[in-house]
């Protein structure tokens, strides 16, 4: 039967019967046949298959609430029955945003390991939104965002504080201006992130004060991700604004310069989410862990 429920929660993850079948190791018609017994034990069924699409009914939906709590309930056996014999091991799956990933996480993890080798991470890395969907459906048990969106099933904890600079080509003609008026912001040509970037959500309330919208910026490109933006930013006369974080290599290579935007100062915290009233040992430990590292009080 668990066998059976984890084939189902792979396959209701993936809405593919091919890629759950390589994920498990397993042949489809194997695959088909699990799904086919589940079927048969509860009586209902649990996709709607449409030629090579499939789709959860409302019992698989059921199902795969009850599937997640079950394999999460797992994780915390086998965490605290390893803590009985003075041994800590599981899973942790944690998701982070894309500035956090990769510029502020990789090295909190390399510590953590050193700590704690037999205790596996998973590292989900995705846009603040999607972040925050993968921890609501449980596919991670913390997150490390930028930005606070206040979803109410969140618990959001300020974890380091942040700051957003304007940055571009140390080539470009602006860097020879000591300020940049808020006014010129309209003029520049800007890149940035996609919709639902954490980054993307605080420069537009910051802004807002100053009646500036997100809209009235000249976007020359949108880009998916901090190390594209910064490889187009090298080769063009745009700007963006950055965290300070992301661009520690190139201000020193003297690649990428700061522009010094007059009454504007933004500044953020990065969060580490959980979901409300939800408590989970290895994410405890980890954020103990990280803790312990900025000397911080979470």
């Amino acid at each position: 039967m668990d066998f059976r429920l984890k084939v189902f929660y792979t396959v209701a993850n993936r809405l593919s019967f091919t890629k759950a079948a390589a994920e498990l190791f397993i042949t489809q018609p194997a695959i088909s046949k699990h799904i086919q017994e589940l079927e048969e034990q509860y009586g209902i069924k649990l996709f709607d298959r449409n030629g090579s699409k499939i789709a959860l009914t409302h019992a698989g939906t059921v199902l795969l609430k009850h599937a997640k709590n079950i394999f999460e309930m797992y994780r915390e056996i086998d965490f605290d029955m390893s803590t009985l014999i003075n041994q800590r091991s599981g899973l942790l799956r944690l998701g982070a945003s894309t500035t956090i990933s990769q510029y502020i996480i990789p090295p909190l993890l390399a510590k953590f390991h050193l700590k704690l080798q037999d205790v596996k991470v998973s590292l989900l890395n995705g846009n603040t939104e999607q972040i925050e969907h993968a921890l609501v459906q449980q596919e991670i048990e913390m997150g490390i965002v930028e930005g606070q969106s206040k979803n109410k099933l969140i618990k959001y904890t300020p974890f380091l504080k942040d700051e957003l600079v304007l940055v571009c080509n140390s080539s470009n003609p602006l860097v020879q201006q000591d300020e940049i008026e808020l006014t010129d912001l309209k003029k520049m040509q800007f890149l940035i992130r996609e919709q639902g970037s954490g980054t993307l959500e605080v420069i537009e309330h910051a802004l807002k004060p100053f009646e500036i919208k997100g809209s009235d910026l000249q976007v020359e490109m949108q880009l998916g991700s901090t190390e594209s933006i910064k490889s187009y930013l090298l080769n063009s006369d745009c700007v963006v604004f950055m965290s300070i974080h992301a661009v520690q290599k190139e201000l020193k290579n003297n690649e990428l310069a700061i522009l010094d935007i007059k009454d504007l100062v933004i500044e953020r915290y990065f969060y580490i989410i959980t979901l409300q009233g939800k408590t989970d040992s290895l994410s405890e430990l980890f954020i103990q862990n990280i803790s312990n590292h900025y000397n911080l009080k979470l």
